[in-house]
């Protein structure tokens, strides 16, 4: 399998907007719908805007948030934002705490392999993986109808999250 991009960010700053988003819109149960105002709804995606502590503007994301189809108890998030500076686009992913770490985040778009990511960080309420978007990736996500986030809770057992990608072009278009 490749490997998801993955690269850390030279602005601390940013990168520290960017996660204090992340990480105030995934609440416990791991859905968007308690934190950030709703901008627009662009089918199955949500852009909502927030101002996170220590940030000198509101900053604004296109969020979904599944569950497992046999787990309902466990849940992603995946959220997708520019940084501070507008010039990278970023991709968190919180999964649930009991995450195997070194197994990392996968990815398939319809059925397609894309690769995996490793975990940057956990916070009580999860562990967060994260990937710059670049243009391929972004492509696939525009022409996609479903992309399967997989987590590990131990070598043996991924778990699935299907997700919908109806929407998910006309947000990121309306992302500011």
């Amino acid at each position: 399998m490749g490997k998801f991009r993955l690269h850390r960010l030279a602005h601390r700053a940013a990168r520290g907007i960017a996660l204090g988003f992340a990480i105030a819109l995934a609440a416990p149960t791991h859905e968007a719908a308690a934190q950030g105002a709703v901008r627009s709804v662009h089918s199955d995606w949500q852009i909502r805007c927030d101002t996170p502590p220590g940030a000198q503007g509101e900053q604004c994301a296109l969020i979904q948030s599944v569950t497992a189809e046999d787990r309902p108890n466990i849940g992603l998030t995946v959220i997708v934002l520019k940084t501070a500076d507008r010039k990278t686009r970023l991709m968190r992913v919180i999964a649930p705490p009991g995450v195997l770490l070194p197994s990392g985040l996968g990815l398939k778009v319809d059925n397609a392999e894309i690769g995996r990511a490793g975990f940057v960080r956990c916070v009580p309420n999860g562990c967060v993986a994260e990937v710059i978007m670049d243009d391929t990736l972004v492509g696939k996500l525009r022409t996609g109808q479903t992309a399967t986030f997989i987590i590990f809770q131990t070598p043996e057992e991924g778990i699935g999250f299907p997700m919908s990608l109806k929407g998910f072009g006309e947000g990121f278009d309306k992302l500011p």
